[in-house]
């Protein structure tokens, strides 16, 4: 299989997603927008995965692809091919799809608890998990469920955490990627935006990690293993 992966900032870690990827033998084309306005070609790929940045979903004024790449993900899983977004993927992705994008209306950072839709526990992908999980987050920015999307995944702060729309289109507000070494790397190289939104969180990382991350980082293989299985 050939997977088109797009980074939407400079530091983006693959982590669990990459892993899924690999298990699978996939071959993996890195497109980097955010340097060169460049985006894949649909018809040359067999999935799509847009990651996550610190623009919003609105930014066309500072990155001018971001219409450009909210069509190419509906289109994606409009052709059934199997297409992901994770946290400012999920929002583009939200966007093209006709949803209203809410900025900076919806901080969640670190690991927080989501909840399954009674259609997310149903769901093939997020199905396996718990009921109730920890996951790491880190976002400002919330969006409504799209028309004809599948509500699957909440939180008491971002009413919409994931949807499915149509055969494989999937989009996660939450960094279900991101396992203890990313985020141990975020507390490091972000630890200021962190210490802003979740004060004392990256000094009592340790103490966070023994608590969630272990679950989390399961959690986040099981939901890559089962959305790569749909490719």
């Amino acid at each position: 299989m050939r997977v088109a992966i797009i980074e939407n900032t400079a530091v983006t870690h693959h982590g669990q997603v990459g892993v899924a990827l690999h298990e699978a033998g996939a071959r993996i084309d890195l497109w980097k927008p955010w340097r060169d306005q460049a985006l894949p070609d649909l018809g040359a790929y067999d999935a799509l995965v847009a990651f996550g940045g610190e623009q919003n979903a609105l930014a066309d004024a500072t990155h001018p692809y971001l219409p450009r790449l909210a069509r190419l993900m509906k289109q994606s899983a409009d052709m059934g091919i199997a297409t992901l977004g994770i946290c400012l993927g999920s929002q583009v992705f939200a966007r093209g799809l006709g949803a209203d994008n809410h900025i900076g209306t919806a901080g969640e950072y670190g690991w927080c608890d989501v909840t399954l839709t009674g259609q997310g526990r149903n769901d093939p992908v997020l199905g396996r998990l718990p009921a109730r999980f920890p996951i790491m987050q880190w976002h400002s920015d919330t969006f409504t469920l799209p028309p004809g999307a599948v509500h699957l995944a909440t939180s008491p702060t971002a009413q919409v955490q994931a949807f499915r729309i149509g055969r494989a289109g999937y989009a996660t507000q939450f960094h279900f990627e991101a396992n203890r070494a990313v985020a141990a790397d975020w507390a490091h190289e972000f630890a200021e935006a962190f210490e802003a939104n979740r004060p004392g969180w990256v000094g009592d990382f340790d103490t966070h990690a023994a608590r969630h991350a272990a679950k989390a980082d399961a959690h986040g293989l099981a939901i890559a293993r089962a959305w790569v299985n749909l490719i």
